[in-house]
Formats: structure tokens, sequence, C-alpha cells
């Protein structure tokens, strides 16, 4: 596919662009929020001189954070420019790192609004978090000038065979990119069957996150008003369609004496799954409420936004979700970071290393239903001794892992000598 067709396909998705902000906005007011943003128009002077850093949403965001500290600390005479794509990202944003950075919404891939943006910005080097290849946004940094890196780099197969559709494309803007670090041998070898030229291997920045003091207090203060002495089975990050059939495992196995914590991976999503727990008959509080955990109750919602770390600081099983479901899996680490033993669905091939390496390490276990999920937290929930080796197991492989940082760090730095 030509770069022309591509941007012909773009125009005439316009309508549904619009349609789906309005959409999203139903649940998520804030998605028409800055909506000139989202086209290249932005108010506000920006200071100079910047590094940009594009982060999707929430897990991206959190995933900067050490790369965002260092390089802050390498160059304070830079300010940072975080862009987003999603409120729930740019809030997340807002909550770590303040006024520390600059944000904005990344411009959707219009040849005009990603000129705009980068006239508007003027970066000396923009770092793409992930897996975030944009034709025409790549293009256009070519053209004015602004090196670009794609950091943290992760490529699934899922992934592959979507970009592999726009071959020619994919290919060039790969070879136009100044670096590329990935996560994983494997994530390096997809990117070079791409048509990548070179890609670095770093490591994953979500194991060089450090767990926040605060939210380590904030667990403790949770585990409190859970009740002394009862199991806390955390459910975290689940995506649609999971809550139901771990439920229904749950109604099954009888376990009275639990507490499942369920934390929705997105926080429009919170209210649907409080109705389906009112449906159910189930007895359930919402973290919301901020109130002590009643023992007869059965459920608690974890309808709150950046205190994940509290969640697993407060647990004593966690399962990882969009594994039960063949939606990919979400992040291990910071689950691993505190030490918590860790069961995973079998679907987890956006982070197939990490799954496969805690699963080798005994940090964690992979559970091939909802009804095989509840029967074996159950089982370690009775076997402290095996809860105890699992949460040393975790401990060790989550810094066996650091160090991503200093590898991104070393490459970026070439690009930035001379612009302190």
């Amino acid at each position: 596919m030509t770069r022309r067709l591509y941007t012909l396909l773009l125009y005439l998705l316009l309508p549904y662009i619009f349609f789906h902000l309005l959409w999203r906005s139903r649940r998520q007011p804030e998605y028409l929020r800055h909506l000139g943003e989202r086209f290249g128009f932005y108010r506000d002077e920006p200071p100079a001189p910047l590094i940009w850093l594009h982060a999707v949403s929430v897990g991206e965001t959190h995933a900067a954070a050490p790369l965002v500290d260092c390089l802050l600390a390498h160059h304070p005479g830079h300010k940072i420019l975080l862009s987003h794509m999603t409120p729930t990202g740019r809030e997340a944003g807002r909550k770590l790192f303040g006024d520390r950075v600059v944000q904005c919404y990344l411009p959707y891939d219009f040849p005009f609004a990603a000129r705009r943006f980068l006239r508007h910005f003027k970066p000396e080097i923009g770092l793409l978090m992930e897996t975030e290849i944009w034709f025409n946004l790549v293009q256009a940094s070519r053209q004015a000038g602004v090196p670009l890196v794609l950091a943290n780099a992760r490529m699934s197969a899922k992934s592959a065979a979507r970009y592999a559709r726009f071959g020619a494309l994919s290919r060039e803007s790969l070879q136009t990119l100044a670096a590329i670090a990935a996560q994983t041998e494997a994530d390096a070898q997809r990117l070079a069957r791409l048509g990548a030229p070179s890609v670095h291997v770093a490591g994953n920045l979500k194991f060089d996150v450090a767990v926040p003091q605060h939210l380590i207090e904030l667990g403790r203060s949770l585990r409190a008003r859970f009740g002394a002495g009862r199991p806390v089975f955390l459910a975290a990050s689940t995506r649609e369609g999971e809550e139901a059939l771990i439920l229904q495992a749950l109604s099954a196995a009888g376990m009275p004496d639990l507490l499942t914590v369920i934390v929705p991976r997105h926080p429009q999503r919170f209210e649907p799954v409080a109705q389906m727990l009112a449906q159910r008959g189930i007895r359930f509080q919402r973290r919301s409420d901020d109130q002590v955990v009643a023992p007869e109750t059965q459920v608690l919602l974890g309808d709150s936004m950046g205190e994940m770390f509290a969640y697993y600081a407060a647990c004593d099983i966690a399962f990882i979700g969009g594994s039960l479901l063949p939606l990919g899996g979400q992040n291990l680490i910071e689950a691993a970071a505190l030490g918590k033993p860790v069961l995973l669905g079998p679907h987890t091939f956006n982070f197939t290393q990490a799954a496969e390496l805690a699963i080798q390490a005994g940090a964690a276990q992979r559970v091939g239903s909802a009804e095989e999920l509840i029967q074996t937290a159950g089982s370690l929930l009775q076997a402290p001794e095996k809860i105890r080796a699992m949460s040393a197991a975790a401990l060790a492989f989550a810094g066996e892992h650091r160090g991503a940082t200093e590898r991104l760090m070393a490459l970026i730095e070439p690009f930035m000598e001379g612009k302190n």
C-alpha cells in the first residue's frame, strides 16, 4: 500500500473517528476535551527545548516513569513533552509527573496534523513507546529533522501480522526510525522481518519501575480494612467477559471466607461490573466508598485509578487479567515486583517472554480456565509454604531483569550530544 492510499483511507475514516470519540464520551466525557489536539491544534506556547515521549495509555505511561526520571536527570535544561491517545493515559501522566512534564494528545496520523504537531512543539528527539508506528508521523518527523526512536518496543505475532498488511509502508517507516530498542529477542526478530535494519534488545522498562512508597503504605491500610487473617484474591486488570467467568467459578467453589478484589482494566467498565455484581446478588463494596470491608462482603470492586500497586500490596495471590480470554494478557511485572504469586490464563501473547520466564522462575502458574484459576488459588491459600516460595521467586525474577533504562539511555544519548 502506498502512503497516498493509506492517507486516503484515513480521510475516508474521518466520520468514524468523530463517531468513535462521541461514543467513547458517553462513558468518558474527557474524550471530547482537547478535541483540537487530535488534529494538531494546540493553544499554549510550549517551553523549549523539548524531549518528546509518546505513551499511548496508562500502561505505557507507567512504564515510561523510569525513563522520564532518567531523561530529566541527564538533561535538566530540557522539558519532557508527554503525548497520549487516551484520557486515562493523560490522567495517569498528570498523577505521576505533575508539572514535571508538558502533556498533550498526539494527533491522528493525518499529514497536516503531524506537521502541525511538530511545528508547534519543535522537539529535539521523539521516543515512541512500545508499538506506535504511525506512517505519516514518521515521515513528517524525518522531514522536520526530528530523530525518532522506537523505545521499549514489543511486537506480538498478532501485531506483526497487522503491520505486514502494510508491508511497504511498515518497512519504509522502520527503516526511517533513528533507532529501535526492543524488549525481547522475539520482538526484535519480528521487527527485523518487517524490515527494521537494526534492532537493539534493551529489555523491558517495566522491570525498572519503582514501587511508590505511598502506594505500599496504602496497600497496608487496605489490607487492614479487608479483615485480619482473611484470604484475599486479586483479579487485576480484568477485561470484558472475564469477570462473569470468575464470578461463576467462585460461586461453584464455595470459599465463604475469601475476599475477591476485582479491578477492571478500563474505568468505563466500573459501572457495568457493579451492575453485574448486583444482578447476581453478590455482596460487594466499592473501593471508591473508602469504607472498612464488612465480613459478609464477598467482592470489593476496585473502582479507582492509579492504585494498582496498592491492590497488589494488599492481596495474597494475583490473577493477571486479559489472559482468560484471547486478549493477550496484561503486565505481570508490577505484581512480581511486590513479591506476589501470579496466576495467568492461557492467553498471554502480549507478554509472551515475561510470562514464560516468570513461570520458569516459579513466580507464576498458568491455568486453563476460570474454574482451574479458582481451584489453584484455593489450593495455594491452603499452602502458605508454596505462597512464600512463589513470593521469593517473584522478587528474584523482578530483580534479575532490571536495567532496561540504562541500556535505552545509552542508545538515546548519541542523538542528544551537544543539546544540553
